[in-house]
């Protein structure tokens, strides 16, 4: 679950649930994906994931 205090510090406690990445294997960058409709929301510009976003299988 995440738990976002105490305010002001930039800082999430657990996971983004309702969200997963995955890596473009075209591109080697991540894409994040929404998993209510499966929607694609972001691509990174560089080879590293997204903070706090589960990986999908």
């Amino acid at each position: 679950m995440a738990v976002n205090k105490p305010t002001g510090d930039n800082a999430r406690k657990g996971a983004v649930k309702k969200r997963t990445q995955l890596k473009n294997p075209l591109t080697q960058t991540s894409t994040k994906r929404n998993k209510m409709g499966g929607e694609f929301m972001a691509v990174k510009k560089s080879a590293k994931k997204f903070k706090g976003v589960r990986n999908e299988k």
